[in-house]
């Protein structure tokens, strides 16, 4: 014969009722109420900005996850960053800012990992993202903390101008983040003065530093621009030496005494040499002169009368 619960209850068997219904009750809540964690990385993950970023969190215990919604916030607005919903991607959901540039790799799902990529990465995803998953049943989060960094150019050194005292030398990069430290040093690594120090964001987030210095001539001539990146611990350097002529462009009195002296000596050496012609010319006319006022030899000429045979006899004197 076959009693059905409600029949048993009606039976009078209330006690042992309560406790079978008592006992169902807290197999159901403790079916239903199956906890687990979300996990996340334990520490930052750092990325470059332009390159594309992997953001994982797993279930554990693991779990089929195929079934529950998967959500990805970014903590400091809440915004939708992507959703993974009825066993799909649900991307006209998400804000503008990451469409078409995220991704949910799922080829873990069946154990409870996912992973999210993010492409293209720039200053403004830096923060903390959530990793959400909900069940029919229960939910749970992770958050995670994504750092943008930039290595920038190599530093370019220029020289922009001459001034009273010395050369205006300047140097720029482009291209790092966070805000950079940058700065002159000698070869000896000791830092140097900057005159001036300009660090401007652009709209892409990366920052563009410019500092100037001005060399003399009785300062060091050899110098150096670093750059450098505190995230990374990581920076660049360029170097620069100014050679002694460099300097007469910053003085213009200097160059004027210079073509002076120059046109001077070219001046003396020009009559100098005009006097020497002159003088040897003059010379030679004297001696040519000389020559000219030698006597000439004299000439007996003697004639013999007819009467003994005519004849013209030549004596010398």
């Amino acid at each position: 014969m076959r009693i059905s619960f409600h029949s048993y209850c009606a039976m009078g068997n209330l006690s042992l009722c309560s406790y079978i219904i008592s006992f169902l009750m807290l197999h159901v809540s403790t079916l239903e109420s199956v906890n687990f964690k979300v996990i996340g990385p334990d520490h930052p993950i750092t990325v470059s900005a332009g390159e594309d970023a992997l953001l994982p969190c797993h279930l554990s215990p693991s779990m089929n996850a195929q079934e529950m919604e998967v959500r990805w916030f970014q903590s400091k607005d809440s915004e939708l960053v992507h959703l993974y919903q009825d066993g799909k991607d649900q991307t006209e959901l998400q804000i503008s800012k990451y469409r078409d540039r995220t991704e949910l790799l799922k080829d873990g799902i069946v154990d409870g990992r996912v992973a999210l990529h993010i492409r293209n990465i720039t200053p403004s995803d830096q923060g903390q993202f959530i990793c959400f998953f909900r069940s029919p049943s229960f939910f749970g989060e992770a958050t995670l903390e994504l750092k943008v960094t930039g290595l920038g150019s190599t530093p370019r050194i220029s020289i922009d101008s001459y001034q009273s005292r010395g050369i205006h030398m300047v140097c720029e990069s482009a291209g790092w983040y966070p805000k950079p430290q940058v700065q002159w040093r000698d070869l000896k690594g000791q830092h140097l003065p900057s005159l001036t120090e300009k660090i401007i964001q652009h709209d892409t987030g990366l920052f563009e530093a410019q500092i100037s210095i001005i060399v003399t001539e009785t300062s060091s001539q050899d110098l150096s621009c670093s750059v450098s990146n505190s995230h990374l611990n990581q920076g660049k350097e360029s170097m620069v030496y100014i050679a002694d002529s460099f300097f007469l462009g910053a003085c213009p009195w200097n160059v004027a005494v210079y073509i002076l002296l120059v046109a001077l000596g070219l001046l003396i050496f020009t009559a100098s040499f005009f006097f020497w012609k002159q003088h040897k010319a003059k010379g030679k006319l004297v001696a040519d002169l000389g020559k000219c006022h030698n006597p000439l030899p004299v000439i007996n000429l003697f004639l013999v009368p007819p009467g003994d045979g005519a004849s013209l006899i030549h004596a010398p004197s």
